[in-house]
């Protein structure tokens, strides 16, 4: 089993976070924009090019905010994920320009702006995220969370 890393963005605008909808046999369900890193590539090049990839968007990244482990089996979804484990790091961006968004990924249905006091109300991976999301003080370093 091999360790990947992946870059994912935090862009808020206003008083909205940009997140891309999914839907599985569960129903609707939101994660912040990123993906595997390619070898060769950057941290900062991964989260620019998947922002570009699922939402359409033209970021410009801004600092480290959080650092989260996926173990896979550890988690709900321990039947399907046994074998991932994954590194994230999390970015502050924000949006220069906005295109359509191509829907890369396999279970993505669209995008979303969502405002941040309801973060609590959907489900969204990292759950864990989101009561850090606005405060400036909160660990960078998350732990094995979902």
């Amino acid at each position: 089993m091999e360790i990947r890393n992946a870059s994912r963005a935090i862009t808020i605008e206003g008083d909205r976070l940009l997140l891309v909808k999914c839907i599985d046999e569960l129903g609707i369900f939101y994660v912040f924009p990123g993906g595997g890193q390619n070898h060769g590539e950057t941290l900062e090049e991964t989260v620019k090019r998947e922002c570009l990839e699922e939402t359409g968007a033209i970021i410009k990244v801004g600092n480290l905010r959080y650092i989260r482990e996926y173990i896979g089996r550890n988690h709900e979804f321990s039947s399907q994920h046994k074998n991932v484990h994954q590194v994230e790091f999390f970015f502050t961006c924000h949006l220069v320009d906005q295109n359509d968004a191509i829907l890369a990924d396999d279970h993505q249905v669209g995008i979303e702006w969502i405002p941040i006091k309801s973060l609590e109300t959907i489900r969204i991976y990292p759950q864990e995220l989101t009561k850090y999301i606005l405060d400036n003080h909160s660990p960078v370093y998350l732990g094995d969370v979902n």
